[in-house]
């Protein structure tokens, strides 16, 4: 009587992939399709290396370890996410070491469903001129994070459930509204809008991370040198992390100069929610104009150096979310751009 011992991995996995503890609760859900007393799961703290064919060798060494007789390799096993290996590679280089291992390899090809049959098939028994449908484990990321619907026949329901209460859709997800551009270009007076909009409407926390509320209570001790300037982001982002992983939302309106910063921001977050990056494009010569704080007038006269637009450096994003102009928009205005984005997108 053969046993099956299921070994998740409880360790660090790639980018963008779901959360340990999330993949533990859909193995325990499905337990019940196997025979009673036919498997045990056995959490193994391994960091995945998305190695391929190597990896699967060392998955085969730790199976054997655990006194396993038999490996099963799977179709395009730990390969990276563009296709690096041929989708056999890692049962094929398996083999090749499994006496020297000491265990036997089962390799397990790709199943697609056949709708016409409504049963699932290895896709080499699948005849030509058969409608055959396979997705990813990419694509069940995607459409789950985005609120979209995942076929029936792609996994059990059992784990769309688990998936879709650790992942809910844009509507009942926290995120952050991430405001870039030129000291005096509109940010503060966008956010206060945004903030008060968001406080009406009371379905979820609001947070308002301000450059100079920020600066005030979480970066005091902060220069303006670019070393100090990505550490104030990088605070900035850990803190709407934690606001958007806890289903909030976050208003940020930092300058942000530096593009590798903010790519940085974009990381960290969007691995528990919403991410909107809007770049408030109003022109240097615009926002000299308002100067208020006549801090353009005296990076101009040399008093302050390092000052963002003048003396250093603004990198504009590339592919925002939103980008607004406020030359000549109100805020209301501006804020209303952003809304009407979060709006297509179901966020609100």
């Amino acid at each position: 009587k053969a046993n099956l011992l299921l070994l998740p991995i409880a360790g660090i996995a790639k980018p963008g992939d779901f959360d340990h503890y999330t993949r533990v609760r859909c193995y325990k859900r499905i337990a019940h399709y196997y025979p009673p007393e036919s498997f045990m799961i056995n959490l193994l703290p391994l960091a995945m290396r998305m190695a391929g064919p190597r990896e699967a060798i060392l998955h085969a060494i730790i199976a054997r370890n655990y006194g396993c007789t038999h490996f099963i390799v799977g179709h395009d096993h730990a390969s990276p996410e563009h296709k690096f290996y041929l989708p056999d590679e890692a049962s094929r280089m398996a083999n090749i070491y499994k006496e020297e291992i000491g265990i036997e390899i089962i390799p397990f090809e790709e199943m697609v469903y056949v709708p016409e049959e409504e049963e699932y098939r290895p896709r080499s028994e699948v005849p030509d001129g058969i409608e055959a449908l396979s997705i990813t484990g990419s694509e069940i990321r995607r459409r789950i994070r985005k609120g979209k619907s995942i076929p029936e026949w792609a996994t059990f329901p059992e784990v769309i459930e688990e998936l879709q209460k650790s992942y809910p859709p844009p509507r009942k997800q926290g995120f952050t509204i991430f405001m870039t551009g030129l000291s005096g270009a509109g940010k503060s007076t966008i956010a206060k809008v945004l903030y008060a909009k968001f406080m009406e409407m009371g379905e979820r926390p609001v947070t308002l991370l301000d450059g100079d509320i920020v600066r005030k209570h979480l970066s005091s001790e902060l220069g303006f040198s670019k070393e100090h300037r990505d550490i104030n982001i990088r605070r900035i982002g850990f803190v709407a992390r934690e606001i958007t992983k806890n289903r909030g939302i976050a208003i940020c309106a930092p300058i942000a100069p530096y593009a590798a910063t903010r790519a940085e921001v974009r990381k960290m977050i969007e691995e528990y929610g919403g991410f909107i990056e809007v770049h408030v494009a109003t022109p240097l010569e615009v926002c000299e104009k308002r100067d208020r704080k006549g801090l353009y007038a005296k990076a101009r006269a040399g008093l302050i150096k390092g000052f963002t637009g003048i003396d250093d450096p603004y990198e504009p994003p590339v592919s925002p979310e939103v980008r607004i102009d406020t030359t000549n928009l109100t805020p209301e205005e501006a804020a209303q751009e952003i809304l009407l984005f979060l709006e297509k997108e179901g966020y609100i």
